[in-house]
């Protein structure tokens, strides 16, 4: 007997699933997700009906690692721990599951379709998500991802002073600043899944978007992943730039401050 999919008859759970899908296909085609790396988190509230709030669950009830009252019977669509980033663009619900935040706000059970156990990392994207929840924004996604170029960049320590990187990528091309206006912070090396790297990550997204983790990879949210993934992207783009530059032999100029700011007052960018 072939169990029905949770996505069966919701085709707008079916289209944000999708999504992730597309996007996880992006990362992996960029090089962006060797073997099980990366991860994705996505707040799919909006699309639980009164048939889904009443579906057992299929998995023990699981430890958050931490309380978050904003979290309460919210529910996520999660990357599983241990796969790969190409499966989960060709089989998304047998690579990710569904969970459901319990009224403890502190556990959680995995509901549909299988019982895949979310990312390592679930606690960062978590506590990400509960403060975009206390503070009403519209932000609903989470990626995690290793973009070689910025990575790379994250080995200098000139590029890890505060804004000295993000001046720089606004100023290769400039949609860069257009589409990535709160521009990149940085979080010092830290053992990955560590609460010294979620607590750095939750603190720099107070004034990003993005968040370069040293040596590591980068920490994005928006509204949905494919904005979070374009966020990325156009980061990325610029360090190609900067590097392909670097490559030929001489230090690029760049925008001036002058050409940066009349960007920012035509687009009306907050920075």
């Amino acid at each position: 007997m072939i169990m029905k999919s949770i996505l069966d008859g919701r085709p707008r759970l079916e289209n944000e699933v999708g999504k992730i899908a597309e996007v996880a296909g992006y990362l992996w085609q960029k090089g962006w997700a060797e073997r099980n790396g990366g991860n994705i988190t996505v707040n799919i509230t909006a699309f639980i009906d009164d048939e889904i709030k009443a579906l057992p669950a299929i998995s023990d009830i699981k430890e958050i690692g931490a309380t978050l009252p904003a979290l309460k019977g919210q529910y996520f669509f999660c990357k599983g721990t241990g796969r790969r980033m190409r499966d989960l663009a060709r089989w998304p619900m047998e690579n990710g599951s569904v969970i459901r935040v319990l009224d403890d706000c502190s556990s959680y059970v995995i509901i549909a379709d299988n019982p895949v156990l979310p990312t390592s990392e679930l606690p960062s994207h978590l506590m990400v998500h509960a403060r975009q929840l206390e503070r009403k924004t519209e932000i609903k996604a989470t990626l995690h991802t290793h973009p070689i170029e910025l990575v790379a960049m994250s080995h200098g320590k000139k590029f890890l002073e505060k804004d000295v990187l993000t001046r720089l990528l606004w100023s290769m091309i400039p949609e860069t600043k257009a589409f990535c206006p709160l521009g990149l912070g940085v979080v010092p090396y830290a053992i990955p899944g560590s609460n010294a790297l979620a607590e750095g990550t939750l603190k720099e997204l107070e004034d990003y978007d993005v968040v370069l983790w040293e040596k590591h990879g980068v920490f994005a949210k928006s509204t949905d992943i494919m904005d979070a993934f374009d966020q990325v992207d156009v980061l990325s783009k610029s360090a190609a730039i900067y590097l392909d530059c670097k490559a030929m032999g001489f230090e690029p100029d760049g925008m001036s401050d002058a050409q940066m700011k009349e960007l920012s007052q035509v687009f009306h960018l907050p920075k």
